[in-house]
């Protein structure tokens, strides 16, 4: 049914559906008329007025279910208001008509309420026009509601507000008659009635002034009383309620309002205060019923009163905003202390426990979320005076001698409640504000420390613990503080031993203080750990000499181990034999003595030893928690005998409590809690003898008798245990709201108030919130239950049945509350176990065990306690899984069917329908129909029973479980599920919303289930279901269920999105995203998450285009930021705002996505900068404190600076927020790479912008540096980090972009002075090491990026590293140190690696400009004032850093000869020396290995540049001193034994480290991200190479040489960069060189030793010797031809025979498709082929020549095949790249043949043969590319030839068939058509006729003929084109070359050959005006040569041309001509000269 409806009910079609479908119709229409009424043109909405009217009033008539009413009741109003007013009173007297009516039948009702709903909407749309029947109709509802049941009440209310709002003042009249319905429905049964009336009297008090003057105190006691049994919603709005009134008492909103006469006018703080007070303290009750209470003795407030006041008072604060709470904080803070002292609030320690939680939670509701950073610094000054006037007190009162003046317990109980609170949100608001709460710790007013540590001395244990936690959280925030706290609390420990107070209070501080560095990754110095342990022992050692104080030693020396071992594993190996021997002396040492202990001692012994030994428990349970990988099956070994005694202590303590009863039961109860923590952490089988022993104990202390009376934990105990997805079938209480810490309160402090106090050792756990530990007694069950899950399985089955029938007949024996706590814990033992089994895919055991786990599980699924049915429906699932029998499964199943059938109590049917949905969880889903259909049939039965909502709801979710386990098979039973749903919401009453919650959970699963099916057209029925479902949810009044249909919209969205309107979801979106309730606010940012992913654009525009439509009443903030800076801009408000870590990653999230999809650069931008300059704090930067030394102020502090003053929407905005925004501009940045180009050009930009309205990164540049600079100069050092980053990040990507106005600048070089800026704060004293790290990182990127090139600005930036350098020398007093020494080796090496960047870039500007041309580098600045600033760029760099180069150096070498020893294998580690190395300590290995493989690479690249800028000469012996505080490495300076090492020594040392490294580092397997270490080592090693001396010790060792070549092979396989391949080959080429070098010099010595004797009978060098064998893997030769033929092959595939033809595009493709870094790199490879031959021995030449030759020859086929697209050159056919390979090819190929090898006595022969083979080869060429598609290139193939004739000797070349094949070539080339090759030809024929004459006679005899018979037809076919002409050109160069070769006696014959076909070149007159230009320059040409070789041959020329009249004339002729043509170019010239010389001759030449 693809329904279409109009303006009007489509009748016929609502006629032709079934009756239940009706309803969904009739909602559709209304939904579609409600969307299109507003749209319609009013004459059409008139026309059709009267006929509407009719058909809504059927509809009201028609029983319509809750949500249509609402929609009908708006409909109908909105018709009204746009159409035709007037006859709205007639619809208003119908429905005043029909509440008269008393029809009681089942339709009336609905009518009734339908009729309410509707007077309700015409009154709050139509206002006014209404009033005149405002009086008859509001009676008439006050009438009605007398006799109205439960949802007559509500919708009466509802409709009241609307009335009230539509109204406004018109209906001031009858305001008290509203005020005294709305009084009684404040305190109704219902709590939707509740609700509101909350709602109404909220809408009242906008006019009613008297309900916030007068009658104000009667309101707020009301509200209490409405308080009293309520639920979450109740108290939500009702305290919503009292705290606006109280808000608007205190500042009235009205001046209107002013009070009449005798009125009550303003209330003060103080007043409003005691009113909330008084609820809090006395609840809602009359005077008569509060002293009853008191008389019985039970004069409790109950807790839902005292939760409702704390958050009214919440609200209270919230709605008077921050302003107001920064002003009135002071007497906000006392007022609120008076009620946490106050002893009615404080009467037992569970009262206690909840108002201390009520009072924290107003504070941090109000300061934490209200407040900016300095006003929550204000506020934090105030609580430390409160803090410290509490103290003094106290202190004044105990000091104080006068008996009666002494301070009683009650005021110390009150002091303590006021200062835990104090302290508790001092730490939080320290830890919020981070590093910016600094300058709290140094306000002297404020003295934060000194208040704080002064409560470690209270009386009271939790105050004093408050105390150290709050000291903990001031570490957190400034991890500089650890280290001098840390100082101070062990001082005053050691100072005041002898104090209880001083001994309990300062070592949980310092415990705590040790605790808070796993949240430091700065740490502290490692010394501090060894301290804190000595004070341990001290303290337990000291523990037995004074009783009064053993206790207080004793759990502070455990606490201070337990802290320690939070340290971690670096720290905890250095003490663990000495932990290992305290945990041994604190048990007894064997089983036999503690039997003896038995016997001895006291009660008070006994609590000190238990005490004692609950303690050394905890330590080793933090040991496994913390350090798991210390915990060795030897160390556990030497823990076995203390765990024995501990766990057999546990049998004799029943004994202990018998003999000393109450006095050690709470040490007895912590000493099983630990026990059981400890064991189950461990694997059970270290304590497998101790099995049955403590398996009893859990059974005790699950089901004793001892443990009936204690109250149960239920909401501890349970919920980990259920299934997440079934906790919210409990109810609220476990939802995640904003008002879960006090909710919990509600329902878990029966037990006993969750407190700090509870357990000390709790200050050392993981979380950064204030740890709430639960009572003993509670954690012991909680931990019981979790032994008992891993201990289980691994006792005998046997027992294990035992134990379960056991605990089956104990719950059946008890009746009651008992009962269910007995219950309560076996299920969740039961539920552990199964848990845990199904976790490590256990099984149960036995079949015996399943009957006692059904019958127990079966028991818990009827009780009364839903959270209990929860669990044991998980546990059946899980149950189900253990067993994993199909056959037990479907018995399970059955036994659900039949109770279900057969129960008749709600839970019981409640249970058994969540267990038939849970059930087959973890089995994989329900694969059988039938069982589906059973299943179904049963569930749509019992949803549908209205008379039990519970029942309904419990059902509908297993019904929601049933669709998502069922899966594809589901989807038959879609329609009705869809149908059933759908009525379900349509009827059930919005008193229900649980029931909603589990449809809409149904709706969701469906959506899920039917997936991508929902977006064809023939899903279109069961769309619009889904869409009538959600619109019926987001209508309804509960937040969960808006919040699931927020989520089933957005299911759908992803399945189906174009059927999801974003117009209307997005407004309904946004309108919730300042919800009061945590649930929407994170469906809402979930669902805009998703929506941004695809379509942020609409998203914007939808979200802007809802706050532009009306302008509402209540403007939120939201809407205003909205409307500014649009959606994005809202939701960085709420960033700010929200704590809830999954919501603000959501946020986090959607902005990324909608900044990723956004076109808008400008906007996010300057959003950006708003953000960021959102601060209140009036302080100035940071940078304007420091003191500058240079006088260089002024540029400085000319860079803007933050303004204090927020100009933008955004006020008051945290440093996180500000963080998270910087790391959006880097995004942006990088998002910007990867789309236009111009965003980094501005040139481009600039042009573009002209053109099209497009925006460019780089013109927001400017805005860009203003960001980075405000984050960088922040007191966050967290933002000052982000800042630093996004200015690298600014400084790599802008720093070469030109500057269009001003050439040969670039455009960031106008902000230095703000990078300086930016930058100096960062190098401050007191600036942590990581922000000065990353500071180092920015100025070496600075220096290099070459953007400052005049050096005195340079200077500035440059004295910062200066500045870190000298402190990096001067090293750090370890008694001054504030953190581990790792965080100094991060600096260090920071510093390090700048100084390394900086230098290696100064190198290799110096060399580019030594490089070109000098003359280029004479231009120096003309303002120098002196001769130091005026270089610039790489020199002038240089020189800088030149000055500190000799201390740098060796740091460098200290820094690498540390990372090497950090990074040797584990089996070398003995090598690292015991006290550490220069940089870092023995202790911080570990941390300090990330921090050198950080920076090692520029380092060594820096070291071996240094070093060849060295020569490796040592520029002085003297040792290099650091003064470091470890032990300096001096690189060899100072030798142990041998005294100095020499220079030689040390060199190779030196030699060896870095090589060493480098090979290390390019052996190992690296990712892609280590492309610049790889690049860095591969330079290092070229430096290192290109000095003499280490080349020399490289070929002198050939092992290192071969390893070195290996390593790089391996590179060259693994790498693709171009750059990697060519410096491994050019690497290759210096290693090369090096063995090329040792040879030569070993020849050489040996010449010189054996002067006299022949070459030949000289010794052999090189490799191959005597055999000419090479080894591969020791062969160097052998490891170069890999490398060599690795590259060739690679490019080349065609040169291996297996390869060949697997190139796709034919034949000598290959080489064509080559790029030019490719022919750079086999340009290299075949260079070093060449190379080869030289460094082997006469014998080893002769075995790789082969190989040689092939490979040059292959390269050479490769390039001459030219397919027949290319033609020509090389050069001019394919760029410049295979014109160079072509040459490096040849100049090898001549390389070789050149080899001094080829002339050895031994290899003479060897070579000839070889190298005739290879010519032989190189001929063949010419045929083999006959192929159609190839062509030849026959150019290269004769330089070849001609290559090998002038090389190769004529033992090679004239060789027969050789010979005549080279003659055949020749003569080809000489004949051919191609004018390049024939010019080409004749060319390389002249040098052939230049050889020696063996070579050269045969040619001359058989080609000079050839070339005279080419000469003398240039007559009759002269030159065409220039090619043409150079050919005959060449041919006269061959003529003259053979006529130098030939003999005296021939020459003058062969000179009268040339002459005449030189004259036959010239034309005469005629001719040569017509000529072509070829033909001119040819007789140009020749008459020159005739001038020329007239002379020389005078005899020869005279007889010539005496015999030869005719070539007299014509060489006359053509020398006349000549003369002429000189003549008139010389008188031409002068006349142009005459003309053109200048008016004006300028004096300077500038060319």
């Amino acid at each position: 049914m693809e329904r279409s409806h109009g303006l009007l009910l489509n009748e016929e079609a609502l006629g032709q559906i079934g009756e239940h479908q009706r309803a969904e119709f009739v909602f559709e229409w209304l939904t579609h008329l409600k969307k299109l009424l507003p749209t319609v043109d009013r004459v059409d909405i008139r026309q059709n007025q009267r006929r509407l009217i009719d058909q809504l009033s059927a509809v009201l008539i028609g029983s319509p279910g809750p949500p249509t009413r609402w929609l009908l009741a708006h409909c109908l109003a909105l018709l009204y208001r746009l159409g035709d007013p007037i006859p709205s009173s007639l619809m208003v007297e119908r429905c005043n008509d029909i509440i008269r009516s008393k029809d009681d039948s089942p339709s009336g009702l609905p009518t009734r309420l339908a009729a309410v709903a509707c007077l309700g909407s015409l009154y709050e749309q139509l206002g006014r026009m209404l009033v005149g029947s405002f009086k008859d109709t509001l009676v008439n509802l006050l009438k009605a509601m007398k006799s109205a049941e439960s949802q007559g009440r509500y919708e009466i209310m509802l409709s009241i507000e609307k009335i009230l709002r539509g109204l406004g003042v018109s209906a001031v009249s009858s305001h008290r008659d509203v005020y005294k319905v709305a009084r009684a429905c404040l305190t109704d049964r219902s709590m939707a009635v509740r609700c509101a009336a909350a709602k109404c009297l909220l809408e009242l008090q906008r006019e009613a002034v008297f309900l916030w003057t007068s009658e104000l105190e009667n309101v707020a006691t009301l509200c209490f009383r409405a308080f009293e049994g309520s639920n979450y919603n109740v108290r939500v709005s009702v305290s919503k309620l009292l705290g606006t009134l109280l808000a608007a008492a205190v500042e009235p909103r009205q001046s209107s309002a002013a009070p009449r006469q005798g009125v009550k006018g303003r209330s003060s703080l103080e007043e409003v205060m005691d009113l909330l007070s008084a609820g809090f303290l006395r609840g809602g009750g009359g005077f008569l019923r509060t002293s009853g209470d008191m008389l019985k003795g039970t004069s409790s407030v109950s807790k839902d009163i005292r939760i409702g006041v704390t958050q009214a008072c919440v609200v209270f604060v919230s709605t008077l905003g921050g302003s107001w709470l920064e002003a009135n904080f002071p007497a906000f803070l006392s007022l609120l202390m008076e009620l946490a002292s106050h002893s009615r609030a404080t009467q037992t320690p569970v009262d206690a426990a909840v108002t201390r939680r009520c009072v924290s939670f107003i504070l941090r509701s109000t300061l934490g979320s209200l407040l900016g950073e300095k006003a929550q610094t204000n506020a934090a000054k105030q609580i430390c005076i409160v803090v410290a006037s509490q103290k003094r007190t106290i202190d004044a009162a105990l000091t104080d001698g006068n008996v009666e003046t002494r301070v009683s317990s009650a005021d110390i109980s009150a002091s303590q409640h006021v200062l835990v609170c104090c302290l508790l949100e001092l730490g939080a608001l320290v830890q919020g504000l981070g590093s910016t709460a600094a300058p709290l710790l140094t306000d002297t007013t404020t003295a934060l420390l000194d208040s704080v540590v002064s409560v470690l001395l209270h009386p009271v244990a939790s105050a004093r613990l408050a105390a150290a936690w709050c000291l903990r959280c001031v570490v957190m925030a400034m991890p500089s503080q650890c280290s001098p706290l840390l100082d101070r609390c062990a001082e005053r420990l050691v100072a005041l031993k002898s104090s209880p107070e001083a001994v309990a209070g300062y070592g949980a501080a310092v415990a705590a203080l040790v605790a808070a560095v796993q949240h430091c990754p700065l740490g502290i110095p490692h010394t501090k750990g060894k301290v804190v342990l000595g004070l341990a022992e001290d303290l337990l050692r000291s523990a037995s000499q004074n009783s009064r104080i053993s206790l207080q030693r004793t759990q502070a020396g455990w606490m201070l181990v337990s802290s320690l071992v939070t340290l971690g594993p670096a720290v905890v190996e250095h003490h663990l034999s000495r932990l290992l021997l305290l945990w041994r002396c604190v048990f007894a040492a064997s089983l036999r003595e503690q039997d003896m202990e038995l016997r001895r001692g006291d009660y008070f012994t006994w609590q000190v030893t238990l005490e004692g030994r609950a303690g050394a428990l905890c330590a080793m349970k933090n040991l496994l928690l913390h350090c798991r990988e210390l915990v060795t099956d030897d160390i556990i070994s030497r823990l076995l005998t203390p765990l024995a005694c501990a766990v057999t202590l546990l049998n004799k303590l029943p004994a202990l409590l018998r003999s000393y009863g109450s006095s050690v039961h709470c040490f007895s109860v912590v000493y099983r809690l630990r026990v059981y923590e400890l064991l189950s952490l461990l694997p059970p089988n270290t304590y497998q003898e101790s099995f049955g022993l403590v398996m009893n104990q859990l059974v005790s202390d699950l089901s004793g008798q001892d443990n009936l009376n204690q109250p149960c934990s239920d909401l501890t105990l349970l919920p980990p245990l259920c299934h997440h997805d079934d906790l919210p079938l409990v109810g609220p209480a476990l939802h995640d709201t904003d008002h879960r810490y006090i909710e919990e309160q509600l329902h878990g402090s029966v037990v006993g108030g969750a407190s700090l106090d509870n357990d000390p050792f709790s200050l050392c756990d993981r979380g950064d919130d204030a740890p709430a530990p639960l009572p003993p007694h509670v954690a012991l069950t909680a931990a019981a239950t979790a032994l008992f899950g891993v201990l289980f399985p691994h006792i005998i089955s046997a027992q294990r049945v035992k134990i379960l029938e056991q605990f089956a007949e104990t719950v059946n024996q008890l009746k009651g509350q008992r009962q269910q706590t007995v219950q309560t814990h076996v299920c969740a033992a039961l539920c552990s176990l199964l848990k845990h089994q199904g976790s490590v895919r256990g099984s149960l055991g036995p079949e015996e065990l399943r009957p006692p786990a059904l019958s127990l599980l079966s028991g818990a699924l009827e009780s009364s306690s839903p959270l209990i049915r929860c669990l044991a429906a998980e546990g059946l699932a899980r149950l189900v899984q253990v067993v994993g029998d199909p056959g037990f499964t479907a018995s399970v199943s059955l036994l659900c069917f039949d109770r279900l059938k057969t129960a008749r109590d709600a839970a019981s049917r409640s249970g058994y329908a969540l267990a038939l949905g849970a059930l087959q969880r973890y089995t994989g889903g329900i694969s059988s129909p039938q069982h589906l259909s059973t299943c179904l049939r049963v569930l749509f039965t019992l949803s549908q029973d209205s008379t039990s909502p519970e029942v309904q709801t419990w059902s509908l979710h297993s019904l929601s479980l049933v669709v998502d386990l069922s899966g594809c098979l589901y989807r038959t039973h879609a329609e009705p599920s869809f149908s059933l749903v759908l009525r379900l919401l349509l009827s059930t009453p919005p008193a229900h919303p649980e029931v909603h919650h589990s449809l809409g959970r149904c709706l969701h699963g469906l959506i899920t289930c039917l997936g991508p099916d929902l977006q064809g057209d023939g899903a279109a029925e069961l769309r619009s279901s889904c869409l009538v479902g959600c619109s019926v949810m987001q209508a309804g009044p509960d937040c969960l269920v808006q919040a699931r249909a927020i989520s089933c919209l957005q299911q759908l969205h992803m399945f189906s999105p174009p059927h999801v309107n974003l117009a209307s979801l997005v407004p309904a979106l946004c309108a919730n995203l300042c919800s009061s309730f945590l649930c929407l606010r994170r469906a809402v940012v979930a669902c805009l998450r998703q929506l941004v992913q695809r379509e942020a654009l609409e998203v914007s525009e939808h979200a802007v285009a809802l706050v532009k439509e009306l302008p509402r009443r209540d403007n939120t903030q939201l809407d205003v930021t909205i409307k500014e800076v649009g959606l994005e801009g809202a939701l960085f408000t709420l960033l700010d705002r929200e704590s809830d870590p999954g919501l603000r990653r959501d946020i986090q999230e959607t902005l990324v996505h909608m900044m990723a999809s956004s076109s808008k650069l400008g906007h996010w931008l300057k959003l950006c900068k708003d953000v960021l300059s959102a601060t209140t704090d009036s302080r100035l930067p940071l940078e304007t404190s420091q003191e500058d030394d240079d006088g260089c102020r002024d540029d400085d502090s000319s860079a803007f600076r933050a303004h204090s003053e927020s100009s933008g929407p955004f006020t008051a905005l945290r440093w996180a927020t500000r963080r998270f925004t910087v790391e959006c501009v880097c995004r942006i940045i990088a998002q910007c790479e990867s789309a236009d180009p111009a965003h980094f050009d501005m040139v481009l930009a600039q042009e573009r912008r002209l053109l099209e309205s497009t925006d460019f990164l780089v013109l927001h540049l400017g805005d860009l540096v203003r960001m980075a600079f405000t984050a960088a100069t922040d007191h966050s050092d967290p933002l000052r980090l982000a800042g630093l980053q996004t200015l690298l990040v600014i400084i790599r990507r802008f720093s070469s972009i030109p500057e269009p106005e001003f050439p040969g600048h670039v455009i960031l070089e106008q902000y230095q002075a703000n990078v300086g800026a930016a930058l100096r704060p960062a190098f401050s004293p007191d600036a942590p090491p990581d922000v000065t790290a990353k500071a180092c990182q920015v100025c070496s990127a600075w220096i290099a990026s070459s953007v400052v090139s005049d050096l005195r600005d340079l200077r500035r930036v440059h004295q910062l590293l200066a500045s870190s350098l000298a402190k990096v020398q001067s090293g750090r007093d370890p008694s001054s140190q504030l953190y581990n020494e790792a965080a100094a080796t991060m600096e260090t090496l920071a510093v390090l690696k700048a100084w390394a960047e900086v230098y290696i870039v100064a190198v290799e500007s110096s060399r580019l400009k030594e490089s070109p041309d000098r003359s280029a580098d004479g231009s120096v600045s003309s303002s120098t004032n002196d001769g130091s600033g005026c270089e610039s760029g790489g020199a002038g760099l240089l020189k800088l850093v030149q000055s500190d180069l000799s201390t740098l150096s060796r740091l460098w070498l200290a820094a690498l000869q540390d990372y090497a020893l950090l990074t040797l294998p584990q089996e070398n580690t003995a090598q690292i020396p015991a006290s550490g190395g220069a940089f870092y300590t023995a202790e911080t290995v570990n941390q300090a290995r990330a921090h050198y493989s950080s920076c090692w690479a520029p380092v060594l690249q820096a070291s071996s540049l240094w070093l060849h800028s060295s020569g490796f000469l040592m520029a002085d012996d003297t040792p290099a001193t650091l003064s470091r505080p470890a032990t300096p490495t001096s690189m060899g300076h100072t030798g142990s034994v041998g005294g100095a090492k020499s220079p030689e020594d040390v060199n190779t040392d030196r030699l060896h480290l870095i090589l060493g490294i480098s090979v290390e580092f390019l052996c190992s397997p690296h990712s892609e991200d280590q492309m610049e270490n790889i690049t860095s080592c591969l330079r290092a090693l070229q430096a290192l190479l290109d000095v003499s001396w280490p080349r020399a010790k490289i070929g002198n060792d050939q092992a290192l040489s071969v390893e070195l070549l290996s390593v790089l092979h391996r590179l060259m396989v693994t790498r693709e960069s171009a750059s990697v391949q060519l410096a491994v080959l050019d690497l290759l080429q210096q290693i090369v060189t090096a063995a090329q070098e040792h040879v030569r010099e070993k020849r050489h010595s040996a010449e010189v030793d054996d002067g006299a004797a022949e070459k030949e009978t000289l010794p052999e060098f090189g490799e191959g010797r005597d055999t000419g064998g090479l080894i591969p893997g020791r062969s160097l030769v052998f490891g170069a031809l890999e490398l060599c033929l690795c590259v060739l092959v690679r490019k080349l595939p065609q040169l291996s025979p297996k390869l060949a033809g697997t190139s796709p595009t034919g034949c000598g493709s290959s080489a064509w498709t080559l790029t030019d870094s490719d022919c750079r790199l086999v340009s290299s490879a075949v260079s070093v082929l060449s190379e080869l031959p030289s460094i082997c021995s006469p014998e080893g030449s002769v075995s790789i020549l082969p190989t040689v030759l092939y490979l040059l020859l292959g390269v050479l086929r490769e390039l001459v095949h030219q397919p027949s697209t290319h033609t020509g050159a090389p050069a001019a056919a394919s760029g410049v790249g295979l014109g160079l390979v072509v040459q490096a090819t040849l100049r090898a190929l001549k390389s070789v043949l050149t080899s001094p090898m080829s002339r050895q006595e031994k290899s003479r022969g060897a070579w000839k043969l070889l190298l005739r083979s290879a010519l032989n080869t190189l001929l063949i060429l010419w045929d083999s590319g006959s192929s159609s598609d190839c062509v030849v290139d026959q150019i290269s193939l004769l330089t070849a030839l001609t290559v090998f004739l002038l090389s190769a000797g004529p033992d090679v070349c004239i060789m027969e068939p050789l010979h005549a094949l080279s003659l055949q070539r020749f003569t080809a080339s000489m004949e051919s058509k191609d004018p390049l090759v024939v010019s080409r030809c004749y060319q390389l024929l002249t040098s052939v006729f230049q050889a020696p004459p063996a070579v050269s006679i045969p040619f001359i005899q058989a080609l000079g003929p050839v070339l005279v018979r080419f000469l003398q037809q240039v007559e009759r076919r002269r030159p065409q084109s220039p090619e043409e002409l150079n050919g005959v050109l060449e041919g006269i160069r061959a003529m003259e070359a053979l006529i130098q070769t030939a003999e005296e006696t021939q020459r003058s014959h062969l000179v009268s050959f040339l002459l005449p076909l030189l004259i036959s070149f010239l034309l005469d007159e005629n001719a040569l005006g017509s000529a072509p230009s070829a033909s001119r320059s040819l007789h140009e040409a020749a008459l020159k040569d005739l001038m020329r070789l007239g002379p020389q041959h005078p005899a020869v020329f005279r007889s010539l041309i005496s015999s030869s009249p005719h070539l007299k004339s014509r060489l006359e002729a053509a020398v006349r001509g000549n003369q002429q043509s000189l003549n008139a170019k010389a008188n031409g010239a002068k006349a142009s000269g005459a003309k053109s010389s200048p008016s004006i001759t300028l004096k300077t030449n500038f060319l």
